[in-house]
């Protein structure tokens, strides 16, 4: 990519995220949504240790997934689901900035905490669900883990070792 600006890059790589977030999650969409949920796309909230464009690409990806979701989404699903996800990203991305290589194996965390923070309010007050809000936590933080870890960490190395082929 040389020749190409730094910002054209990020816009690119941006762009590049948000619809590989958005696709995902409507193409499993059965299991992306609702109380007991494993969002596969989240496993790409890892990226923001390669690039910061990997933020704004997960967020609006998280945006346009929730927005155009075939089950109906409230309102506040699509603001604070989307935020939550952005939090997670910046998270991941300061994390990715730690000095020591254990650091690495926390990238995810921030996604499963902020999630497991905001979703099982949204799923409980904004839909009613008829599950304990307990409930709903446990299961939103153990589909996140799921992505993020068993998805999201063998996207991580894997991508590890191309980091300097790949990203800038």
């Amino acid at each position: 990519m040389k020749g190409i600006s730094k910002k054209a890059r990020l816009a690119a790589y941006a762009g590049i995220i948000g619809a590989l977030y958005a696709v995902i999650t409507l193409a499993f969409a059965p299991f992306s949504y609702g109380e007991i949920q494993i969002r596969l796309s989240e496993a790409l909230c890892v990226l923001p240790y390669f690039t910061p464009a990997a933020i704004p690409g997960l967020f609006i990806g998280c945006l346009v997934a929730n927005i155009l979701s075939f089950k109906g989404v409230i309102a506040a699903d699509i603001v604070f689901g989307s935020i939550a996800t952005l939090c997670g990203a910046i998270g991941a991305y300061l994390i990715g900035k730690l000095p020591f290589k254990g650091a690495v194996w926390l990238v995810p965390l921030p996604e499963v905490l902020f999630n497991a923070a905001a979703i099982p309010f949204v799923i409980k007050y904004g839909y009613g669900s008829d599950y304990g809000l307990p409930f709903i936590a446990l299961s939103v933080f153990i589909g996140q883990t799921l992505s993020c870890y068993c998805f999201g960490m063998p996207l991580m190395l894997a991508l590890g070792k191309l980091k300097k082929k790949v990203f800038f």
